[in-house]
């Protein structure tokens, strides 16, 4: 008799066991961080298709997004999206000879350096300014951001889709966890 009520016992603490672990997983997953495979060529070459990556989504809850990071939004498309961020609230931006203007003083963008090199002085970045996107914008707004994929010449963004509501960024992300022969992180 007591042997049952041990066995009892301890299956009744296994499952409050198990049933805990599922619910922190479940908060963590929901709230916190969750993963992204990368789907597409948009962001090479810092990112490859197939990446699988962390998204941290309390970051822009208690901050905003930063010039450069790379981050996962809802799309139009019914489907996230990963981009970069090139423009935020207040900016004026312009691409004219493949360079990056922000408010009119010309912005370095070395994550661009090794596919620029890869297409031998080719241009990567079509120019356009805001007007060419909408053209009643001078600057992007407040509660905008405007985004690009790295592969500036296979990359559905905001040269396309429009700026960015940043209510619709899901977060950031900068860590490869597959394929576990390209753990990093990226900027």
């Amino acid at each position: 008799m007591e042997k049952q009520v041990k066995e009892k016992n301890e299956l009744w603490e296994w499952t409050k066991a198990l049933l805990i672990a599922f619910a922190i997983a479940a908060i963590i997953r929901y709230f916190l961080f969750t993963p992204i495979a990368v789907d597409g060529e948009s962001m090479m070459p810092t990112l490859e298709d197939g990446d699988r990556m962390i998204v941290n989504k309390i970051g822009y809850k208690i901050g905003e997004p930063k010039r450069f990071d790379i981050v996962v939004f809802h799309a139009p498309e019914q489907k996230n999206y990963i981009k970069r961020v090139i423009g935020l609230p207040g900016d004026t931006l312009e691409y004219k000879d493949d360079q990056l203007y922000i408010n009119g003083d010309p912005i370095d963008e070395p994550y661009l350096d090794a596919y620029k090199e890869q297409i031998n002085g080719g241009t990567l970045t079509e120019d356009f300014t805001l007007k060419d996107i909408d053209v009643s914008l001078d600057t992007i707004p407040e509660g905008y951001v405007f985004v690009m994929g790295d592969n500036r010449r296979n990359s559905k963004d905001s040269r396309h889709i429009g700026l960015v509501e940043q209510k619709e960024i899901i977060g950031n992300t900068s860590l490869i966890f597959w394929p576990f022969s390209d753990i990093k992180i990226v900027k």
